[in-house]
């Protein structure tokens, strides 16, 4: 018997299983074809607004996605640099080809994992409890804990103009079996929708027509400990945009996209629409922009950021000749939606533990989350919890402060979603505190808590801490005193002179000031990065102090726990739509309530009032 079996080699399935494995879990990893295990089958970056962190906050961990990504990438880049450091996160372009290929090697390399290539088509499920999975072949596999990590292959269908094909990403095979039984179990499915733009030669685009996007020229990683300090290359990516042509195009053929003529059509992802819903819902735009960026670093590939589509494939062959730089494109693959199936995340516990069925997790796009990276994150904590759960531990639960993993899960749990959701950094309210410099800080404690960060790496972890401690200490102590030298430097990099002394610490606040101007006065070494970490702090501890106090309220809310045979039915007052809401969702604690929509503060208010005059009569 297996101690975790994960159903699905995505990127949540291949998270989930090394880091069952890494633990020292017996585990066992059930895939269609090991050949095409964490495929990117839209568009082949990492990273990007609030996703970027994510990814650091899994290496921090202890996962495997930022260090497959720094050796497949093929270009890297800080985006929102010039703005505040709650913004900021990186962003790679990765080779389709060699992200798969690389991470089937480690899965391979694996101590602890087993790999299954076939379908998974029924669970084994005794008393409300998983305890196996059955094989398309017919065998019979058990395990003490199951991770289901389908992505879009759960009865999924590709859609390409009036042509509906029952097949996944890229006519891979799809599977039905867990989805009808799931739902006779009570699940709430929910039918989503994805899609992917057209690929195009590059041999032919016209790149004289295009602005050049460059990647960053100083090294950068996802990784904390990368093992590599340098690039092998760094690709350019291009930027056009469409034009009125195209868009008179889309609108002439508007009858003939899946999306406007089916009344059954998967919810399609708000924040990354199709051109045709673009075109529909933002007819004021003349141009919408559309970035050529390169899939492999020796094929000939592009993928047309900006061009999603499901409309036939004569159509598409326009909207690609209308656009500028592309009138002589050729399409080597075409566009496509694909349909699948979800679960209402809300049937979930914050541990990814599914609230109808013991020891049975979902983890990834069946919890109606878009992206490599939420995937990716989800396999990872469903793991770290299925193992803590196994060895009688408390879980890991990520706090909304803690992490951007935290506010990501928290949300599908509470909140639950009616279409593909994606992690925005406008969805964390103590962004500040969750930036992309600082996931080391806020999380590998926890990672090597659990068995899952290496002791080398924890090592390298508690001498940046230590560091970063002792140049704080450093910067209070060291006064500048108002001499003449003294203000004279200051002069020379634009900043006030003093007229008494000031400690570091307090000039460092100077937005002038930075890593260059502060090192001088500071016998000891430092890295950058120890430097960046502190005059971050520095400059911005006002914001941050702020932004604690803010935290402290909330977790007063959070350590009030709302116990388990709770009968808010008996509780007066409360109105009739937060019953419902709080008998649904089985919120832990207040603070969870809180987030519930349509449980209001009253609501809350009464609760609180009702658990205190529980608790007293207890």
């Amino acid at each position: 018997m297996y101690e975790g079996i994960i159903i699905g080699g995505g990127h949540a399935g291949v998270e989930a299983s090394l880091a069952m494995a890494r633990i020292g879990n017996k585990t066992l990893l059930i895939t269609g074809d090991l050949n095409r295990v964490a495929t990117l089958p839209c568009n082949p970056s990492i990273g990007g607004p609030a996703k970027g962190v994510v990814v650091r906050e899994i290496d921090a961990l202890g996962g495997q996605m930022a260090k497959t990504t720094d050796l497949t990438q093929i270009q890297i880049k800080l985006l929102n640099y010039s703005k505040g450091p709650a913004v900021r996160a990186l962003r790679a372009q990765v080779d389709k080809l060699e992200y798969p290929k690389k991470t089937k090697e480690i899965l391979l390399n694996q101590e602890n994992l087993d790999i299954i290539e076939k379908l998974a088509i029924k669970l084994i499920i005794k008393d409300n409890t998983a305890v196996g999975v059955i094989l398309e072949d017919g065998t019979e596999i058990y395990g003490k804990k199951i991770i289901i990590t389908t992505g879009t292959y759960l009865n999924s269908e590709v859609l390409i103009g009036e042509e509906r094909i029952n097949l996944g990403p890229s006519g891979d095979k799809t599977t039905r079996g867990i989805s009808d039984q799931l739902k006779d179990y009570g699940f709430e499915m929910t039918r989503l929708k994805t899609g992917t733009p057209m690929r195009i030669d590059k041999n032919t685009i016209d790149y004289s027509k295009m602005i050049v996007q460059p990647g960053d020229d100083r090294f950068l990683s996802f990784g904390f400990y990368p093992e590599k300090d340098k690039y092998d290359v760094s690709l350019n990516c291009y930027l056009t945009h469409t034009n009125i042509e195209t868009h008179q195009i889309i609108e002439d053929n508007l009858d003939r996209s899946p999306m406007y003529t089916r009344e059954d059509v998967g919810t399609g992802p708000r924040y990354c629409p199709s051109i045709e819903d673009k075109v529909v819902r933002f007819n004021d735009k003349s141009r919408h922009q559309v970035f050529i960026e390169p899939e492999t670093k020796d094929g000939i590939s592009m993928y047309i950021q900006g061009l999603s589509t499901s409309l036939p494939r004569d159509v598409q062959r326009k909207i690609v000749k209308s656009v500028v730089g592309l009138e002589n494109a050729r399409i080597i693959k075409y566009g496509y939606a694909i349909e699948y199936d979800g679960i209402n995340p809300q049937q979930l516990y914050p541990t990814l533990e599914t609230k109808l069925i013991k020891n049975l997790y979902t983890a990834g796009q069946i919890n109606g989350t878009s992206g490599y990276e939420e995937a990716a994150a989800q396999g990872l904590m469903a793991a770290i919890n299925a193992s803590l759960s196994l060895s009688g531990k408390d879980p890991l639960v990520l706090k909304r402060n803690e992490a951007y993993i935290g506010v990501l899960i928290d949300d599908l749990v509470t909140k639950g979603t009616t279409e593909p959701y994606r992690l925005l950094t406008s969805r964390a309210e103590h962004r500040l505190l969750l930036r992309n410099d600082n996931a080391d800080l806020r999380l590998s404690d926890y990672g090597y808590q659990v068995g899952l960060l290496p002791k080398d790496e924890y090592k390298k972890f508690s001498k940046k801490k230590k560091d970063i401690e002792k140049l704080e200490k450093l910067l209070e102590e060291t006064k500048l005193l108002p001499t003449e030298e003294t203000n004279n430097y200051l002069k020379s990099h634009q900043s006030a002179p003093i007229f008494e002394g000031v400690p570091l610490s307090i000039l460092a606040k100077r937005p002038e000031i930075n890593i260059e101007q502060v090192r001088p006065f500071i016998k000891e070494e430092f890295s950058n990065l120890v430097y960046e970490q502190v005059l971050l702090n520095i400059k911005y501890s006002g914001y941050i102090q702020k932004t604690y106090r803010e935290v402290e309220r909330m977790l007063r809310l959070e350590d009030k726990k709302i116990p388990e045979d709770i009968d808010y039915n008996s509780i007066s007052n409360i109105s009739n739509e937060a019953k419902e809401k709080l008998i649904k969702i089985k919120p832990l604690t207040i603070g969870q309530a809180s987030r519930i929509i349509g449980v209001n503060p009253a609501d809350i208010q009464i609760l609180t009032i009702y658990l205190e005059t529980r608790l007293r009569h207890e």
